[in-house]
């Protein structure tokens, strides 16, 4: 560690919540009741969307994975092509009463730690802003974070790196003191473009191999943060 950390941006699925558990069963039950009894259009629909339908998982070409919901709208809309994309961007909106997102092991444990060491706490993702504030409410993790950014909170959607120095100002501090985590390239991209310290974690689908060259570091999950921050590794 060579840079002052004053606070640490974090991408929200794969990184705080376990991407495959929470999103990979909403995918398929969506694509089943969007699309009926019709077993053709529900394999297209998977395979355009990069899921593999029979084990509820994405798979790691899926655009849905980094994407921002404009770019999955972009995806469905061929399919549908008698609904709005208003309409179908509404469709991406899991009602939270329906919903389950699964926390990664020891990410309540890790982001407390941090927040009781004075550290800013923001979230940077490309779901919606509001979409994102229920999910961190549903785990318990919304009082630890000082704000949300969306893809949708002007501020554009990664990789570009606006989302990043966006929560930079919000937060109060120079990109060059804040960290990155993420999962996927899209984040370390943001982070780099945005000068902040990039940090990969293999909690989504990418593998050590996809992220290395991108990142600061490599590390399992958000648990293993604060060993990596105290320079014990």
């Amino acid at each position: 560690m060579v840079r002052k950390i004053e606070a640490i941006l974090f991408d929200k699925d794969g990184t705080l919540m376990d991407f495959q558990s929470s999103w990979g069963p909403w995918g398929a039950a969506m694509i089943q009741r969007r699309c009926g009894p019709d077993r053709q259009k529900q394999l297209a629909l998977a395979e355009a969307l990069g899921l593999d339908l029979a084990a509820q998982r994405f798979l790691p070409q899926s655009a849905v994975i980094a994407g921002t919901p404009e770019d999955v709208v972009t995806l469905l809309q061929p399919f549908f092509p008698t609904n709005s994309a208003d309409e179908i961007t509404g469709w991406l909106e899991p009602d939270v009463e329906s919903f389950a997102p699964a926390p990664v092991p020891g990410v309540f444990e890790c982001c407390a730690a941090f927040r009781d060491l004075g550290l800013g706490m923001a979230v940077v993702t490309n779901d919606f802003e509001a979409a994102a504030r229920d999910h961190l409410q549903q785990m318990g993790l919304a009082p630890l974070f000082d704000e949300v950014i969306g893809y949708d909170s002007g501020y554009g959607g990664k990789p570009e790196p606006g989302p990043c120095l966006g929560a930079a100002e919000r937060l109060g501090v120079a990109p060059e003191t804040c960290a990155m985590v993420g999962d996927s390239l899209h984040d370390l991209e943001a982070a780099r473009r945005a000068g902040m310290i990039p940090v990969a974690v293999l909690t989504g689908v990418a593998t050590a191999a996809e992220l290395s060259d991108h990142a600061e570091v490599v590390l399992g999950s958000v648990a293993d943060l604060p060993l990596w921050m105290s320079g014990k590794t």
